[in-house]
């Protein structure tokens, strides 16, 4: 018999902006732009490194990765988002919502996992640049490619096979406008511990990729610090600017966020939906506008497309 025939609970209930749920059709307006502006610039950098022969480097294919993977991380969010401020609809089936969740955890991880081979990346070019190409072929770029997808699956594969062994009995509403693991474990009324346990576990996973992240770029410091020209050194760290600031644009609103699930107690509604929307929405848009301005090759290339 099905984990849903014994459940009371038949649909979970998203939510919009408490406090604000008069204003949620002139929110839908700023959210559906951000939507638009996030894939048209995610699809252009995606078209430009296809369409483009010079910019077939292991450099731009781990961007093109990560642009599929805020492009995941977009669609992923998104119908709930513009069902709930378009249409005030709140409501979703238990597995649509499993389904959800396991798409946006999937995605959530596979953006950790490309920042890491960027940080990678970024090392090796500048610590052995004789050598770079040698080491990162385009062979070797689509295994890792095909590693971080398989990565991600099987990292978030037990999600919704473990929330579906749960009972939920009368609670049903939950915190977001999309449903999340931590979200959703919460309103059992059987033992989650299962659940909590392996969230915590996947967690830690993605904990680990900013740690060898942070060592990379201590690696990377190491060796600028040795480069004696000056003006060498200040080109080698201008070819991580963009890299570090997509690192922050995803990591602080994951690490934020995930730690007001975990240990505050008293949180206002408010800051946790601010924090998780700035999370699905800020990364996917600012990516494409971040490499775009300091990548000279992609902007020189986009204007070439366009004008």
């Amino acid at each position: 018999m099905s984990a849903f025939n014994k459940s009371e609970v038949q649909l979970f209930l998203l939510i919009g902006i408490p406090g604000l749920e008069h204003a949620h059709i002139w929110i839908s307006i700023p959210i559906c732009l951000m939507y638009l502006v996030a894939t048209m610039g995610n699809s252009t950098i995606l078209f430009i490194i296809k369409t483009e022969p010079s910019l077939h480097e292991p450099m731009y294919y781990f961007l093109a990765m990560l642009a599929i993977s805020d492009l995941g991380l977009s669609f992923s969010s998104l119908p709930t988002m513009l069902r709930i401020f378009l249409f005030n609809a709140m409501g979703i089936s238990p597995n649509a919502c499993f389904a959800q969740e396991f798409f946006i955890h999937g995605f959530i991880v596979m953006e950790s996992s490309v920042l890491l081979v960027m940080s990678l990346d970024r090392f090796l070019a500048i610590h052995n640049p004789l050598r770079y190409s040698s080491l990162l072929t385009s062979n070797r770029v689509a295994k890792m490619g095909l590693i971080l997808a398989i990565r991600s699956i099987l990292l978030v594969l037990p999600f919704p096979f473990t929330l579906r062994r749960l009972k939920y009995c009368r609670k049903n509403r939950l915190s977001h406008s999309y449903c999340l693991h931590q979200d959703i474990m919460k309103l059992a009324c059987s033992d989650n511990k299962i659940n909590v346990i392996y969230g915590f576990f996947v967690a830690l996973c993605t904990m680990l990729d900013l740690v060898l992240i942070i060592l990379s770029y201590m690696l990377i410091l190491k060796t600028v610090l040795s480069i004696a020209s000056l003006t060498e050194r200040f080109k080698a760290l201008n070819t991580c600017v963009s890299h570090i600031c997509a690192v922050l644009i995803f990591y602080v609103p994951v690490i934020t966020l995930a730690a007001i699930h975990r240990f505050a107690k008293h949180k206002s509604p408010l800051i946790v939906i601010l924090i998780a929307d700035i999370l699905f929405l800020l990364p996917p848009l600012m990516n494409p506008i971040v490499y775009c301005v300091k990548t000279r090759q992609i902007w020189e290339k986009v204007l070439g497309k366009f004008f």
